[in-house]
């Protein structure tokens, strides 16, 4: 089973060579079997040098460039020229936790129908306290998304930055809703996918991830702005909150 990584980047040439080692070690063994596709979006650093390093060294790898900014924008771009039966969707300052990809493919290979297949963010950068918040957040996160699935079967939950997808079941729903900015996408692609197939969200399937947004902008505040994002998706099919905050370095192309 092919497997291809999409990794939306723009201004992370900090965080994205981590990203892209950790896919690489657990992808080794599988040779033409998976491929990582970075794209660059609109950045003005150094993030599509880093990715032609990368590209120049591993022939598994490429850059495409996306100048429409914009989360979506940069999935839909690499989920157009993927060649994968499998698309995992990673952003750029986050790394695989270990067995990961095993994990993935051993799930798909299982479970005929499961269309969509996500997990928690571990925040390698927060303290012990906020870890633990952040981990209540996500059981509560799991008690909703369990009745939402199987009770009022209204749609399913997958966290952004940790999901894989089959990529024909995503060709049938049309792709990723590029008029979504940022929240409620992964909502969005959950609600949709769930229609033609099974999408399971477990806590097995951990990524590593950077806080930066919850530190900057507050984990009552952020937690508060998924939930109601969440709700307003699956219920309404689209985002409460249309603008987002961009965490990321600025610099002058």
């Amino acid at each position: 089973m092919r497997m291809s990584f999409v990794v939306p980047a723009y201004n992370e040439e900090s965080y994205l060579p981590a990203c892209l080692d950790s896919i690489l070690e657990q992808t080794q063994g599988l040779g033409d079997e998976a491929e990582v596709i970075v794209v660059n979006n609109a950045s003005s650093d150094r993030t599509r040098e880093v990715g032609l390093e990368y590209a120049g060294k591993w022939p598994q790898v490429r850059v495409v460039d996306e100048p429409r900014k914009g989360l979506t924008f940069a999935r839909q771009a690499g989920f157009a020229v993927c060649t994968g039966d499998l698309v995992a969707n990673v952003d750029s300052d986050s790394r695989l936790t270990p067995g990961w990809v095993d994990f993935v493919l051993g799930e798909f290979a299982r479970q005929k129908n499961l269309v969509g297949l996500s997990g928690p963010l571990e925040y390698y950068d927060l303290s012990p306290k906020q870890l633990t918040q952040v981990k209540l957040f996500y059981v509560l996160a799991w008690m909703v998304y369990a009745f939402n699935r199987y009770v009022i079967r209204a749609g399913s939950m997958v966290q952004g930055g940790n999901f894989v997808l089959k990529s024909q079941a995503l060709r049938e729903i049309g792709g990723f809703d590029t008029g979504i900015a940022f929240y409620g996408e992964d909502t969005d692609i959950a609600r949709r996918m769930n229609r033609v197939g099974k999408v399971v969200f477990t806590f097995r399937l951990k990524m590593y991830s950077s806080a930066r947004r919850l530190k900057n902008e507050g984990m009552g505040r952020i937690a508060w702005r998924y939930t109601l994002n969440y709700f307003w998706t699956t219920f309404r099919k689209k985002p409460f909150t249309q603008e987002y905050e961009d965490h990321r370095e600025q610099t002058e192309p």
